[in-house]
């Protein structure tokens, strides 16, 4: 019998593998932003994740930049079905990947992300280049999804929780009722971090992609 898996992320993902469930955990609330930040000449833009470049597509069209930087690979999908040239993607997708291949100086850069990204790619590139970050939307938890994981997880229902991101990591154990549960999953090192500061166990994806992810469950398994 397939394992029962709920993925957690707001994109939705099919798998031979494995019976999925998906509850994204996170609601995507946009952000009003200075508008005179896009009149400026940026010679990258960097996108670290798919709602970025969802959220920001209205205003792309108002930005003078000359390359593109994302961070992983469903980003850059996504950028190439909207024709969106892609110029730059590390082999580590995270933050950290990108900073160790974004090897620029002196350089007009834009990010916008979620106002809840973690400020290390800002902080780091910023040593080195003029960096501007637009707060483009905010998370916010989905209760009911939350809510309803719970009672699968109390009624046994399922064999893994995927998390995708640190938020909403935060947004399921914050909230009580906490099940035991010894099957969560983290698509990568930061995500996995967070769960450890909950003092809960955590497997990691070998590669931080839903595909990795959903090998690292079937894997567990064997």
């Amino acid at each position: 019998m397939k394992p029962v898996v709920v993925m957690t992320q707001t994109s939705e993902i099919q798998s031979d593998l494995v019976t999925i469930i998906h509850k994204p955990f996170i609601d995507i609330k946009p952000l009003e932003f200075d508008l005179r930040l896009l009149k400026d000449n940026y010679d990258w833009l960097i996108f670290s994740s798919k709602n970025a470049v969802k959220y920001f597509l209205p205003y792309l069209y108002l930005v003078n930049y000359k390359k593109i930087a994302v961070v992983g690979v469903k980003t850059a999908q996504y950028c190439r079905e909207l024709k969106i040239p892609v110029d730059l993607i590390p082999q580590d997708y995270s933050q950290e990947g990108l900073i160790s291949e974004f090897q620029k100086y002196n350089q007009n850069i834009l990010i916008p992300s979620s106002k809840q990204a973690r400020p290390l790619l800002k902080e780091t590139l910023a040593r080195n280049n003029d960096v501007v970050k637009i707060d483009l939307y905010e998370p916010v938890p989905h209760y009911q999804h939350i809510n309803e994981v719970k009672s699968l997880i109390f009624n046994q229902e399922i064999d893994a929780l995927t998390f995708s991101s640190s938020s909403s990591v935060r947004y399921y154990f914050n909230e009580d009722p906490i099940p035991k549960f010894d099957h969560y999953f983290a698509i990568g090192k930061q995500t996995a971090n967070t769960i450890h500061s909950y003092n809960q166990p955590v497997i990691v994806a070998d590669k931080q992609t839903l595909e990795a992810l959903i090998d690292k469950v079937v894997e567990s398994r064997d």
